[in-house]
């Protein structure tokens, strides 16, 4: 094993004392509940972070509220693109930093840190920075009748709703915790951020970059903590929207807890059972060499990565035979060793769910490949490949978040509908075929926010995203994220 070196830089800010950056400063805390922060690769705490009290909250949503009504609102559309885009230069500059300190904390390959939770957090980013000048109302012409020549005109106008709340996940925590600070600055709202407790370090220092590249104090915040710190952002009565990222079961707190306390409103990118068809003209070498790819990136902690494969019955050995030659041949190890392609999970209770998950696969499936934790440091478990008894199996229903493919056969494509739709998710699906007819036809039967030919979970800012179903509600990307952070006000006019 050769892991790289840290920067000096890295090994500096882990010894801080990390806690909360609010109103352009970094906090130390006043909370006595501090939470370590483990590194999964081999299970040493490398950090702590405070959790934040109700006095810190409420200090974090005063300075957003403050600055939403005052610096942020008087700042123009075009500054908002440049401050976006001098962060993004930043993020660059800036990015092996980073990128250690992602991966020191998720788990995640060094090469996805910087790939993704860089490089692609900062194209991002600059897609967002050109929206800011383009979100726009219309104008109409109303047909009241005249009873003294008086004319009419009305028009509409997009306006921030205000300070939004920002609950982000721990698997990729700067690149979705960039989703929604974009948006939010990008439309002329201010955010409060609450990374996972898991991850928190790298977005505090995006904090300060932020600061760095021209943000004004106040508009971007970030407070730290578990589920109880999320939770008064949600109910707080100044939060005007919530944006959240993570499993269905805390989606759906969430959600009633936002509406019921002061109907705020909600965008919820939720968890998925993501199904891959494979119809019996695929190409097989390329089908498993892209679901390997997208399966099992970040040891399949992906919302969107394909957990269920169906494989026409007249191509299943030769599929799992390929599955199971490249599982063999992947190295396994220190997410830091840039000749590593499988690391550890990103926590302890995601290693004990799927730990169990692989329990069940070797009681009620059958495994192919894989199938078991490893008995070393840190949070590892073996990629794995298992076939179904039947369309029941719970491994075709239940999200894993981890690196288990679960395959059925299947024998008529017109089958294909009705097995995918078999669930309560909706987030993505994909279909591989050199038959565009046959792709074009299914697509519309398939009930997913996405649809994938020929690939499967990548990401373009430019295409909006999002679930159906218990996958969410909302949309990111695109010019489909200006609905979810402004009001529309209707103007009319007489004269």
């Amino acid at each position: 094993m050769s892991e790289i070196q840290l920067l000096p830089q890295v090994r500096e800010f882990l010894q801080r004392n990390h806690a909360h950056f609010i109103d352009g400063e970094y906090r130390a805390g006043t909370s006595g509940k501090r939470v370590p922060i483990v590194n999964p690769a081999n299970g040493e705490v490398i950090a702590q972070i405070t959790c934040a009290t109700a006095d810190e909250v409420e200090s974090a949503v005063a300075a957003a509220r403050r600055t939403f009504k005052g610096e942020w609102a008087q700042t123009s559309p075009y500054q908002r693109g440049v401050v976006l885009n001098r962060l993004a230069d930043l993020m660059e500059a800036k990015g092996e930093e980073l990128a250690q300190l992602e991966t020191l904390c998720s788990g995640k390959s060094i090469h996805l840190s910087r790939m993704f939770e860089v490089g692609q957090s900062a194209i991002f980013l600059r897609y967002y920075a050109g929206w800011t000048t383009k979100i726009n109302g219309e104008t109409m012409s109303p047909s009241f009748p005249s009873m003294a020549g008086e004319q009419y005109t009305a028009f509409t106008r997009r306006e921030p709703v205000g300070v939004v709340a920002g609950i982000v996940p721990w698997n990729f925590s700067v690149m979705i915790g960039i989703w929604k600070i974009a948006a939010a600055l990008a439309t002329g709202c201010t955010l409060v951020l609450k990374p996972s407790e898991f991850t928190p370090l790298t977005l505090l220092r995006l904090a300060e970059l932020a600061i760095e590249a021209g943000v004004p104090a106040g508009v971007f915040n970030v407070v730290n903590g578990t589920g109880e710190v999320g939770a008064s952002l949600i109910e707080h009565p100044q939060v005007a929207k919530v944006s959240f990222t993570g499993s269905v079961p805390t989606g759906l707190k969430v959600g009633q807890s936002a509406m019921a306390a002061n109907l705020t409103r909600v965008t919820l990118e939720l968890g998925g059972k993501n199904a891959a068809a494979l119809l019996p003209d695929a190409d097989i070498d390329g089908a498993v060499a892209g679901l390997i790819q997208t399966g099992y990136v970040h040891q399949g902690q992906v919302c969107a990565a394909p957990e269920r494969i169906y494989v026409h019955r007249s191509r299943l050995d030769e599929t799992l035979a390929k599955f199971t030659a490249a599982l063999q041949g992947m190295n396994i190890g220190s997410p830091l060793d840039e000749s590593v392609n499988f690391g550890p999970l990103a926590n302890k209770p995601q290693f004990d769910k799927v730990s169990q998950f692989l329990q069940l696969a070797r009681e009620q499936s059958q495994v192919v490949c894989g199938g078991k934790p490893l008995a070393r440091a840190g949070y590892f478990v073996e990629p794995t490949v298992v076939l179904a008894n039947g369309p029941q199996d719970r491994l075709l229903h239940e999200e894993t978040f981890g690196p288990i493919l679960c395959v059925l056969p299947y024998d008529e494509v017109e089958e294909l509908p009705a097995l995918i739709n078999d669930s309560p998710f909706g987030l993505t699906a994909s279909v591989w075929t050199n038959d565009l007819s046959r792709a074009l036809r299914l697509i519309p039967q398939i009930e997913a926010g996405t649809v994938y030919v020929n690939m499967h979970t990548f990401l373009d800012p430019s295409v909006p995203f999002g679930g159906i179903k218990a996958s969410g509600t909302g949309r990111e990307f695109g010019s489909a994220f200006i609905d979810d952070y402004t009001e529309l006000k209707s103007v009319m006019i007489r004269y």
